[in-house]
């Protein structure tokens, strides 16, 4: 088949790298002058199955009135004038149930666990380096409730068959000796030991390479304005520089998939939170972090990427700003330098953001849509990096015909409501909201 991949962020690479290893004609279209420019570019650096979680989880509205008044506050909420917004809280909250964190956090270890299992097989057989690092994750807790609070997580992970070490203060820092000078401020820990680092920008720069060896055509710098739609199927998008014929196309475009797919009567339930990272130069490796340390009270991942630290977190919703405020910068570097203190050069940091493509439920968006030739892989959240791998397996599986080798029926566009199977005229979009 001839098939479109909208999208070069690690999702979408992924996707038309699995699609050309089935024998699949592939075109990527991306805005960028290259791959993985835009929310893939410098994510926390995290793959961590054991730490997929949903955002929304009991508790968490109480939370939220509470960071308001933080100076440091792992989430930010701008209200706006905007109704996706407004559906994405409601929808948010209605999540906020015990019954639903556990259904939803099941159900995104599940495919975490699997993409991970997907990109150890990408790394056997395609030999890519990313600065990668498998020695797990360390969630750590600096108060004795977020510590009791974990039990909820560890049920999960336990019925997962999850491995994971619940640590006291000592054993956190013998999992990450660069933490001993906070030693009074850590209460215990919750490592996740299968969980791994590296730089998401490097491998999605990799693989795209490699797909383009493979055959994958990349047409990058190019803006797309359409779904082509005839007799109630997709056959093509219409782009900034011309039209791409298609026999399927896959919308990877995160935060701006809803855009594209509304005017075929399609509601995504994505909303773009937006996260920060700053990347700063390890100047003292006895210092610094082994693999990634979670700090859970500000919710802010601490992540060794070769010769550098990647400090990435926050949740702001904000719609699509792209602005890069003082203060986000100012709490990433309260967290690392408070338990890394001195481990690396703070004044040569770089400051980035970027937007999480977000469900209200946290699981991403794969599969078919009710639209003939149309196919969704989007909604990832902060856990693009992480579960990249196995979705793009999972979506050729189903694009082939193929049964995926794991439960994949609740992660389509139809659990949420049935949308409008009806196509409308497609309304043109501005090529600039487009991203990959």
């Amino acid at each position: 088949m001839r098939i479109v991949v909208l999208g070069a962020g690690v999702v979408g690479v992924t996707s038309a790298f699995e699609l050309a290893r089935a024998d699949h004609e592939v075109t990527v279209v991306d805005r960028q002058p290259a791959a993985a420019l835009e929310t893939s570019f410098a994510n926390a650096g995290e793959i961590s199955p054991g730490y997929a979680s949903p955002w929304a989880a009991p508790g968490i509205p109480a939370k939220a009135l509470r960071w308001m008044f933080m100076k440091h506050a792992p989430l930010v909420i701008r209200p706006r004038l905007d109704a996706a917004q407004v559906r994405f809280l409601m929808a948010i909250l209605r999540n906020c149930t015990p019954a639903a964190y556990a259904q939803n956090k099941g159900r995104m270890v599940r495919l975490a666990e699997y993409s991970r299992d997907c990109l150890t097989d990408l790394r056997a057989t395609t030999g890519l380096a990313f600065d990668e690092r498998q020695q797990g994750t360390l969630q750590l807790f600096r108060t004795q409730k977020q510590l009791d609070a974990a039990a909820r997580d560890i049920e999960v992970l336990r019925e997962g068959g999850v491995p994971f070490e619940l640590l006291d203060a000592d054993g956190c820092l013998a999992a990450e000796p660069g933490l001993r000078a906070a030693r009074d401020r850590i209460a215990g820990g919750l490592r996740l030991t299968g969980d791994e680092t590296g730089d998401c920008f490097k491998f999605t720069q990799g693989l795209a390479a490699l797909a383009e060896e493979a055959g994958v055509r990349f047409r990058y710098g190019t803006g797309i304005e359409r779904l082509r739609v005839e007799a109630g199927r997709v056959t093509g998008v219409e782009t900034t520089k011309g039209t791409f014929l298609a026999d399927a196309v896959v919308v990877a475009l995160g935060s701006h998939s809803p855009a594209l797919v509304a005017p075929l009567g399609l509601r995504l339930p994505v909303y773009p939170v937006k996260g920060y990272s700053i990347t700063l130069p390890i100047v003292d490796a006895e210092r610094a972090p082994v693999s990634t340390v979670m700090d859970e009270t500000y919710k802010i991942a601490i992540t060794r990427l070769g010769d550098r630290i990647r400090v990435g977190g926050m949740a702001e919703v904000a719609g699509f700003s792209a602005t890069l405020p003082p203060a986000r910068r100012e709490t990433l570097a309260m967290s690392v330098s408070d338990l890394f203190g001195g481990a690396g050069d703070l004044s040569r940091a770089s400051f980035w953001t970027g937007l999480r493509p977000m469900t209200p439920d946290g699981t991403p968006v794969v599969g078919r849509t009710p639209v003939a030739g149309l196919w969704l892989n989007t909604g990832h959240g902060t856990l693009g990096w992480t579960m990249a791998a196995g979705s793009a397996r999972v979506l050729s599986d189903l694009v082939n015909g193929r049964a995926p080798e794991i439960e994949s029926a609740d992660l389509g566009i139809d659990r949420y409501a049935a949308p409008a199977r009806r196509t409308r005229p497609a309304v043109r979009l501005n090529p600039a909201r487009q991203a990959g």
